[in-house]
């Protein structure tokens, strides 16, 4: 009887222990969110070998037998779909409920330049194509990537490349002469500077248009990984990078966790956001290590009426995350219609990235905000503000406006209920942007305890159309002594407030 008890009393800790999974990650908070919960998949393990894939081997597809295995195990009740040590050349693969596809160290599943095998196809209506996201999943329930694995979009002969961008001292990097020595195109993108469109590539790589211009195949490009519409996601410990367009789409998930992966873009990569989360509910980003061409850890909140049913992005905790290069480290925006409930970005770094915290939207993309905390954070080397606020923003991308077709007579952006507490930053060029909407001010935002030290810029801060915007205990120190003595930094509603 004694051993039946203990037995009983054994199996009744095993979901405790599961559930404690993630507890610690929720430790001291500003406010309570919703934690998430563990995913669990069957034992079962399947190996993509045994069903004919062939590793480094540059013109033999693994499709086949990588979504062979997906779907043959999900009819079974799931499991591991184990991706061993090699390079496995693969075009695009559709994940399933109750299966995980785990990356062994040493892996690298590396996603063929064949544009051709990416295409949708048309819409019967008007022609137009789309290309499917390199790993994609919808309305699936239990879902995960998991391992210590590479998944690699080899996104260099999908991205334009913007010579603006990549300009350093009237000099063009290598890069520019690499995109060059592949053919492509060249379209003007002012008077002084061009854009490099990878269309017309060389004959001899092998790698066809699939538009009849290199506008219309530039809105084509895909995503790395995009899961919609599903409920328990993990995405754990593997790597990914060099996607075509964004690197991790999660978009109205239930219940998602992304831990310790790892995401690396060239700075240089047009649209090459890390990760953009958008109207998912309850979530987890911890331990994660990011270098973009684009924004770092991105919230979205869909635009217009879709996003607004879709839900907000809430209860998000983003934790020990480190972000590198980047447009921004936490951004918000620029769609977010769906608005932002109960986010808290905690013990993070951001070193090197454009902006730190970069809030953008417009008229048209915008929603609301309601308890968003940013605690206990580091930033250095921030190459423009380490604080914007943009109501006003326009996506120009290559040859492209995102924002240029939205309903601007409603979805206004409504900055407010964010509080920054406990930051240290050093060395940004500036300290704050902050520009709302005539009619619709930015509001409630404070500053509690941060401390910004070595201002290396002439506009230190400049506040349009903004109120009630406190700072408690906090300082800003240039790097020179006086150096803003001259000239307007401190800028409020335009007005001169630098003495």
């Amino acid at each position: 009887m004694k051993h039946f008890l203990l037995s009983l009393c054994s199996l009744m800790l095993i979901p405790c222990a599961v559930q404690a999974q993630y507890e610690h990650y929720y430790q001291n908070l500003p406010i309570q969110i919703e934690q998430v919960k563990p995913v669990v998949f069957p034992d079962t393990k399947v190996n993509i070998a045994k069903y004919g894939a062939l590793p480094n081997q540059d013109s033999v597809l693994c499709t086949d037998a990588i979504q062979k295995a997906i779907d043959e195990l999900a009819k079974q009740g799931g499991g591991h779909v184990i991706i061993p040590r090699g390079t496995w050349v693969t075009g695009p693969l559709r994940l399933r409920s109750n299966i995980d596809l785990h990356l062994n160290r040493g892996a690298v599943l590396m996603f063929s330049t064949n544009k051709e095998l990416y295409v949708q196809p048309g819409d019967p209506r008007d022609g137009s194509k789309k290309c499917y996201a390199f790993i994609r999943g919808s309305k699936c329930e239990n879902v995960g990537i998991t391992g210590e694995g590479v998944i690699d979009g080899q996104g260099f002969y999908w991205r334009p490349i913007k010579q603006k961008k990549v300009v350093r001292d009237g000099k063009l990097p290598e890069v520019w002469e690499a995109a060059l020595a592949l053919g492509g195109v060249q379209k003007p993108d002012d008077k002084t500077y061009f854009y490099w469109y990878p269309w017309n590539l060389n004959p001899d790589l092998g790698i066809p248009n699939i538009a009849n211009d290199p506008i219309t195949q530039e809105k084509m490009r895909p995503h790395l990984v995009n899961i919609t519409d599903s409920k328990n996601v993990v995405i754990e410990g593997v790597t990914l990078r060099n996607s075509p367009k964004f690197h991790l789409v999660p978009t109205r998930i239930q219940n998602l966790i992304i831990e310790n992966v790892t995401i690396d873009c060239p700075w240089w990569a047009q649209n090459g956001d890390a990760m953009d989360p958008g109207n998912v509910q309850v979530a987890l980003i911890a331990g994660c290590h990011v270098s973009a061409g684009d924004d770092g850890i991105c919230m979205k909140g869909g635009t217009g009426e879709k996003g607004v049913a879709a839900g907000p992005n809430r209860d998000f905790l983003i934790t020990n995350d480190t972000v590198y290069r980047a447009h921004g480290g936490f951004v918000i925006g620029s769609e977010f219609c769906g608005g932002m409930q109960r986010l808290v970005v905690k013990d993070c770094m951001f070193d090197g990235t454009d902006i730190g915290c970069r809030f953008k939207s417009a008229p048209g993309r915008g929603g609301w905000c309601e308890d968003i905390y940013c605690v206990n954070i580091v930033m250095r080397n921030i190459r423009e503000q380490a604080f914007l606020f943009e109501s006003g923003y326009a996506d120009r991308g290559a040859g492209i406006s995102a924002t240029a077709g939205d309903d601007q007579s409603k979805f206004f952006p409504e900055w407010s209920n964010i509080t920054f507490r406990d930051i240290t930053c050093v060395q940004p060029k500036n300290v704050l942007f902050m520009h709302g909407l005539k009619g619709l001010p930015i509001h409630d935002i404070k500053f509690e305890n941060v401390q910004i030290i070595g201002v290396r810029g002439d506009t230190g801060m400049e506040i349009d159309y903004a109120e009630n915007i406190h700072w408690i205990n906090c300082s800003i120190t240039p790097q020179k002594e006086n150096s803003f003595k001259h000239t307007k930094k401190f800028m409020f509603n335009g007005k001169d407030l630098t003495e």
